[in-house]
């Protein structure tokens, strides 16, 4: 009898066709092991043996799939690849040892030396670094445009442009880009759509299914949900996450530890009940700040007073997500150089009075984090690459937690109430 071509495949877990994202959430990964644990096991170990050197061979040749080494294959990380990958819609994923480790694995799969890539101006800042300064050096050149003009993203496009990236809402002013016009426009071009969706996650938003081709995480953030390990990722086709990103990450490495994985595959379990309690909090406290003299604006998408309210509405399953971002009016007499300085002081001043707020930089934590994006996040970037993605030194951004909003208004009052506007 002839052997057969067919490779084979890990078993998969046999789930209802029709399950939804919160039964995904806590359901979908691999079976369990011969001991049947409910819990998901944590396989902490570099490598795996094979019956015999023929199916080694196979394993490592790809033939078979199979556990081979964990610098990319591992069941704990292959639990979490396969939730996400269900939760977001897409084929596969890729588990990474960062939110900026995936981007870095993106580009290295995709691009090469005269390629061109269109990405928003109002990424996170590490971005427009490694995009600008790092892959510049290699000959891989970066246009950027404002997240919201479609317009520019069109006239933007070259005959080489081979990847569109943009995230919604963008950090920390929380502009919302219109994903299937920009799926449009890349496939239009023969490019690819890459959207980060760190700030919405699957449970308020699946830009698969407004045609973008890849998808970005930072799992540090919502996914975990609580400050507790660095994780990223990669969603999309089988062919890109299998074909194009695999190969890489079996020879540059980035990958996330078992450990790692398995936290985060934890936390997907409450990312809908989390993500629901988290934006109604942050809706209450953008409507409260909106009526605060010492504030200046308020960005927020469920807003009605944010440009993009009806698109974000729209894209993000009615909800503003959980993130709060504002600036202050300037202190007066204050000793400052000039109006930038007045403008940090203020902000400096409403940050540091604050008790129940975690000063930090990181986000989606179930404890409330504020921080200074200008000075921190995007402190690397120039005062007019800052000024170009609409970041003063007034600005603040509140990554909003699990707390009741009554104490987070009242801790964030003690320094608004004290500035002297």
């Amino acid at each position: 009898m002839a052997e057969s071509n067919e490779k084979k495949r890990l078993p998969r877990l046999a789930l209802p066709a029709n399950a939804r994202l919160e039964t995904l959430a806590v359901r979908e990964g691999l079976p369990a092991s011969q001991w049947g644990e409910n819990a998901e096991a944590l396989f902490l170990t570099s490598s795996f043996t094979h019956p015999d050197a023929a199916t080694a061979a196979a394993r490592f040749a790809g033939e078979e799939e199979a556990f081979v080494y964990s610098r990319f294959t591992n069941p704990t990380t292959m639990m979490f690849e396969r939730r996400l990958a269900a939760l977001e819609g897409t084929e596969a994923a890729i588990a990474t040892s960062s939110g900026m480790s995936a981007i870095l694995l993106m580009i290295m799969g995709l691009l090469k030396s005269g390629d061109h890539v269109v990405c928003s101006r109002s990424v996170f800042g590490a971005t427009i670094i490694l995009l600008e300064r790092e892959f510049g050096k290699f000959g891989v050149e970066t246009t950027f445009v404002s997240q919201t003009d479609i317009g520019a993203w069109r006239a933007a496009i070259k005959p080489h442009t081979k990847l569109l990236f943009a995230e919604t809402p963008s950090n920390p002013t929380t502009e919302v880009c219109d994903i299937a016009q920009l799926a449009d426009i890349a496939h239009g071009a023969g490019a690819l759509l890459a959207v980060d969706n760190c700030f919405c996650t699957p449970a308020l938003q699946q830009p698969v299914k407004m045609g973008a081709d890849l998808i970005i995480h930072s799992g540090t953030k919502y996914l975990d949900g609580q400050g507790r390990v660095v994780a990223g990722a990669i969603c999309g086709s089988d062919q890109l996450i299998n074909g194009t990103f695999m190969p890489v990450m079996r020879g540059a490495g980035m990958s996330l530890s078992p450990f790692n994985a398995w936290v985060v595959l934890k936390g997907l379990e409450t990312l809908s009940i989390r993500m629901a309690a988290q934006s109604a909090n942050a809706m209450k406290l953008a409507q409260w700040l909106e009526q605060q003299p010492a504030i200046d604006r308020v960005y927020y998408p469920g807003l009605p007073s944010h440009p993009q309210h009806a698109l974000a509405m729209k894209q993000q399953n009615g909800s503003g997500g959980a993130v709060v971002t504002f600036t202050v009016k300037p202190v007066q007499g204050a000793d400052a150089v000039d109006k930038q300085q007045a403008l940090r002081m203020a902000a400096f001043h409403v940050i540091d009075c604050t008790k129940l707020c975690s000063i930090t930089a990181n986000l989606g934590d179930t404890k409330t984090l504020i921080t200074h994006p200008a000075s921190t996040s995007h402190g690397r970037l120039s005062e007019d690459q800052r000024l170009a993605a609409g970041i003063t030194q007034a600005m603040i951004r509140v990554s909003v937690g699990l707390e009741h909003i009554d104490d987070l208004t009242a801790d964030l009052a003690c320094g608004l109430d004290s500035l002297n506007i």
